[in-house]
């Protein structure tokens, strides 16, 4: 006899069998499932700038897979645009005509995750401490400035032993939105910077008409070429100053004082500025220069917000749910000092809860 009742012709311990088969499947399934959603990998590109702090915070954060590729705002913009990554991002504010573009293809949302410096470094052997104003870096970086012992230079530092040697200029040779903050703040301090070069991710640098220009890919590129190359300056992001140990002007700002890039003098540009953040939803509104030459004695004069682009929503719901949450953690436990790279400053407290709010990411 039996020990179970018997249903369509099986025993009572093969039932038993086909419920703990069927038990372990619905568990199969649930783990697959949660696998599926810890296995997505998130892409992005762009913006060398902010690179030093995303790997930071695709270190620090564990939930999901993210690849970061450093190639410049423009490389990054260009990705976006094509598909090729889920997000990018952007030292300058994405212009209005690629925001028409993208809005074809669905809503971008734009928005500031970090705020750094551009800072102008140099590598001259026996010279620690240099003094340079903006429209002195134009002409330098113009070619109308070719020694380092020029009377214009030697006027802002008389106790430098500045010698007589040509200046070997570097800048960068990708579209880089390092360069559009720079040349932005070059227009500022020189009206024929502003006339005969402008500013944007790429320009038409006057020095390599003299032979004393070097290009470099991302800031990584022109730090390596200021190192390599004696009695040259260049232009990069702070953090790449602590990392790679180099030598930084002051600048005159504002207020006639000459300061260094430091998290004091970020900050104090930082709130000093009424900087104007449009909805995430208009990005392309905001504007480059509210924070270059921000009032204060203390302010640094070339500081930038550097953003991230994603879209409103994407045809992979598990990805839309792994970014957004990235994003949620930048603008929140990502703001916090122990998650920030030395170099950098965090976002005000209001600006990223009110980007949080705009996000849905409350």
């Amino acid at each position: 006899m039996d020990m179970y009742p018997t249903h369509e012709g099986f025993s009572g311990i093969d039932m038993r069998r086909i419920e703990k088969i069927v038990i372990l499947v619905l568990i199969s399934i649930t783990i697959a499932g949660c696998t599926s959603t810890n296995e997505v990998t998130i892409i992005g590109s762009g913006a060398t700038f902010p690179q030093p702090q995303i790997e930071k915070w695709i270190d620090s954060y564990k939930n999901v897979r993210i690849e970061y590729t450093g190639k410049g705002s423009g490389g990054g913009q260009n990705d976006f645009k094509n598909g090729l990554v889920d997000f990018a991002c952007s030292d300058p504010p994405l212009k209005e005509s690629l925001w028409r573009e993208l809005e074809s293809k669905g809503q971008p949302l734009q928005f500031p995750i970090i705020v750094g410096a551009v800072v102008v470094v140099h590598n001259i052997p026996g010279v620690d401490e240099l003094k340079l104003t903006g429209d002195v870096v134009a002409d330098i970086f113009m070619g109308r400035i070719e020694y380092w012992d020029d009377e214009r230079i030697v006027s802002l530092n008389p106790s430098a032993n500045l010698p007589h040697e040509r200046i070997i200029v570097v800048h960068r040779s990708d579209s880089s939105g390092t360069t559009s903050v720079f040349t932005e703040y070059l227009s500022l301090s020189s009206d024929d910077w502003a006339e005969k070069v402008g500013s944007g991710k790429t320009v038409e640098w006057p020095v390599d008409e003299t032979g004393r220009g070097i290009g470099g890919k991302g800031n990584q590129g022109v730090v390596t070429a200021i190192k390599n190359n004696r009695y040259s300056i260049g232009y990069t992001e702070l953090a790449y100053v602590y990392k790679e140990n180099l030598k930084t002007v002051a600048l005159k700002n504002k207020a006639g004082k000459f300061v260094t890039a430091s998290e004091e003098t970020i900050k104090s540009a930082v709130s000093r500025v009424s900087y104007s953040i449009p909805s995430v939803r208009e990005g392309y509104k905001e504007n480059l220069r509210a924070m270059l030459n921000a009032d204060g004695e203390k302010s640094y004069p070339i500081v930038a917000f550097s953003h991230m682009i994603i879209w409103d929503s994407y045809i992979d719901k598990a990805k839309e749910r792994a970014i957004k949450d990235f994003v949620k953690w930048i603008l929140t436990d990502g703001q916090k000092d122990e998650n920030i790279v030395t170099g950098y400053v965090g976002l005000p407290n209001e600006l990223a809860e009110r980007l949080l709010e705009e996000l849905n990411l409350t």
